[in-house]
């Protein structure tokens, strides 16, 4: 980091892309954290700098910085970016509005289709701009301190580089968390008052239907709701309602026992009522009067309240095994600090001291929330517009660093009943980053699959039996979010940034680093009983997943699919691991690897797998050039199940020789015909 500093202004350029400018006109600047920027060490950094009392001119390989000194204006303040990335060049004047390629937005709620979003940190122009002038200090002892500067901006003159300026955001502002296992395995929710036995029988209904589960969400009637009228609205609540639950410790235990993890939904907003089980704790804690029932106001930004919040409040239905919390806080943001912000940050924290890592459910609350995963997008209507908007605005989070949202599959409420588009938008969500299931009480709405015709069920069946199989290949891209700051899903143009195309296929992206996913998201012509999507074919050589079948590159083509099948398409040279064992609860480490091996050059794929703080990684390398395939474990191989098979199944190839790393592995090897289509024939 190289700083220039005088009276009133502090300009750090933190790398050759990365500047920080701030102007305060009581001469006072922050080194401390805040609530959004963690880590402004990026080392040290080459550049040329000319300064005289009255001009500052910095040059690095990527910009020139010219300020001739005075309060930060559009007159006296610019940056250019060395490169051409627009028509008129790429040059920004302070406080001149710029055109992103968008980030992300707090919610969906309500929404019908396409809506808003809030402005990223890259832009075809090469440069953005992420302001942190209003943010509040993160202090130890005092918490969140609003701040007092009046400009603190952050420059991105990235280009075109757009995964760079991601990556350089998460060291920026915090690295992504490494979610557990379980999050990126089947999630059931909906919004119904289930009885124990009710509860139990739908997860033994999934097991007998052959149907993996890895978390299992209750709605708020997990809590008493029906309330004196003194108390107000039951819509906040932290009491078991035992007339549907007698006995929470037996179901969460019998849950636990099937491998299941455990959310429970709150409404925070009205603090906690004398009626609640954990009032006498609260009341003696913060010195109540329990005899006039005196309400503990919900202030989460108050370290008193928030202790016993936790303490007496979540901590006891924790003990009971609940795993994490589903943050269903929808009042807006109020008071100097937003209380979304706050919740998240406090209760993800918190959740942290887990064996198996933090986890919350919550919704978006600006730029930095990503340390808070995994994000609720709200209360969606069932249409097609709504499942049209997704895809898009999905990988588009990727540019705030937004990597792991969570959408209603399938739709919460309103909308029509539709199977085509129940499949459709599951075939998507077992391709996005989290695939919850989740409905309103509507009987038109909920989302078993064998509530459906049965074609459709036998559709959704697979789709969800996919989504554990793809988990090897999804943990092992979640290390890579987590330490490599590389978003699971990601829009074209981060790896095409000069082909225009990569610009208009906003509902194809990457799916980590081998697969790329166009989903379908409008009815199929019934006549010959097909979907259509354009899909963008990048230089080079696509397989697709499920077929083999080759598609040549660099071209436009209208691909179609029935209703059983979404494009996916392997990169030249891919590599996919899944979990070959049979369907079974739960995420444990897989006993079968299946390898899917697409045609290409020199390639290799390390597999990371975690358990109890201990690693292991296995690397399949395929050399197409000799024909040979080489595998190889390391790390703490005592983690995985005793004599793991390993099954290599080769696309479109002859012959290969297996060389084999870990001698007490096995490896069994197929190998799949060659398909090719041609421009005219997709």
């Amino acid at each position: 980091m190289k700083i220039f500093k005088g009276d009133f202004y502090r300009i750090s350029v933190l790398t050759d892309k990365l500047i920080r400018l701030e102007y305060s006109k009581n001469g006072q600047f922050e080194d401390r954290q805040t609530q959004l920027i963690q880590n402004r060490d990026f080392g040290e950094v080459e550049l040329e700098a000319t300064e005289t009392p009255e001009l500052l001119d910095i040059n690095t390989k990527f910009f020139r910085l010219r300020y001739n000194k005075g309060e930060f204006n559009n007159q006296n303040l610019f940056i250019e970016l060395k490169g051409q990335f627009a028509i008129y060049g790429s040059r920004w004047y302070f406080g001149e509005p710029i055109e992103t390629l968008k980030g992300t937005t707090r919610t969906l709620d309500q929404a019908d289709g396409e809506t808003e979003l809030e402005d990223g940190i890259i832009s075809k122009s090469g440069y953005a701009v992420l302001d942190d002038s209003n943010g509040f200090i993160s202090d130890e002892k005092e918490g969140f301190i609003k701040k007092e500067s009046e400009v603190d901006i952050y420059f991105f003159a990235y280009g075109h580089d757009y995964r760079g300026a991601v990556r350089d955001f998460y060291h920026l502002t915090g690295a992504t968390p490494l979610l557990p296992r379980y999050a990126l395995g089947n999630w059931w929710s909906r919004y119904w008052p289930y009885t124990a036995d009710e509860y139990l029988s739908l997860v033994e209904r999934f097991e007998d239907e052959q149907v993996p589960l890895a978390v299992g969400v209750v709605d708020m009637d997990w809590h008493i709701t029906k309330i004196p009228e003194r108390f107000g609205s039951g819509w906040t609540g932290y009491s078991w309602n035992r007339e549907l639950i007698p006995e929470p410790e037996k179901l969460l235990k019998k849950l636990h026992d099937k491998k299941l993890k455990l959310s429970l939904n709150v409404h925070p907003a009205d603090g906690i009522r004398a009626y609640e089980d954990a009032y006498p704790a609260v009341a003696k804690r913060l010195g109540l009067d329990a005899a006039s029932e005196e309400p503990a106001i919900f202030d989460i930004a108050d370290p008193r309240f928030r202790e016993s919040y936790f303490k007496d409040v979540h901590y006891p239905l924790e003990e009971q095994g609940v795993d994490f919390w589903w943050i269903d806080w929808q009042q807006g943001t109020q008071g100097v600090q937003d209380p979304l912000w706050l919740l998240n940050h406090y209760h993800f924290v918190d959740n942290c001291k887990r064996e198996d890592g933090g986890l919350i459910l919550s919704r978006y609350a600006g730029p930095g929330s990503h340390r808070y995963p995994v994000g609720f997008s709200g209360d969606t209507i069932v249409t097609w517009e709504s499942l049209q908007f997704q895809p898009y605005f999905t990988s588009t989070a990727s540019n705030i660093g937004y990597s792991w949202w969570s959408h209603d599959i399938g739709g919460h409420m309103r909308g029509y009943y539709d199977e085509e588009l129940q499949i459709r938008w599951l075939q998507y969500g077992v391709f996005s980053p989290i695939t919850r299931l989740h409905s309103s009480r509507s009987p038109f709405n909920s989302k078993e699959p064998w509530f459906f015709t049965k074609n459709t069920a036998e559709i959704m069946k697979h789709y969800l039996r996919l989504r554990h199989q793809l988990l090897p290949y999804l943990y092992t891209m979640n290390v890579a979010t987590h330490e490599e700051g590389a978003p699971l899903v990601s829009p074209m143009y981060y790896f095409y940034p000069e082909n225009e195309e990569s610009y208009h296929v906003p509902n194809q992206y990457f799916f980590g680093s081998e697969l790329m996913v166009a989903p379908i998201t409008e009815p199929m012509n019934k006549d010959y009983q097909s979907a259509k999507v354009q899909v963008w074919f990048p230089e080079g050589k696509w397989y697709d997943f499920f077929t083999g079948r080759e598609y040549a590159g660099d071209v436009v083509l209208d691909i179609y699919r029935d209703i059983e099948s979404i494009p996916v398409f392997a990169k030249e040279g891919a590599i996919v691991p899944l979990d070959g064992s049979g369907v079974k609860m739960g995420v444990d480490l897989p006993e079968v690897i299946d390898w899917y091996v697409f045609p290409g050059t020199h390639h290799s794929f390390e597999m990371v797998e975690d358990l109890d703080g201990a690693r292991c990684v296995t690397t399949l390398s395929v050399d197409w050039k000799l024909g040979a395939i080489q595998l190889s474990v390391e790390g703490e191989t005592g983690i995985l199940p005793e004599n793991r098979i390993h099954r290599v199944h080769v696309q479109g190839s002859h012959a290969a020789v297996v060389e084999l790393g870990n001698k007490n592995a096995t490896v069994e090897f197929t190998v799949g015909e060659k398909q090719t289509v041609n421009r005219n024939e997709a």
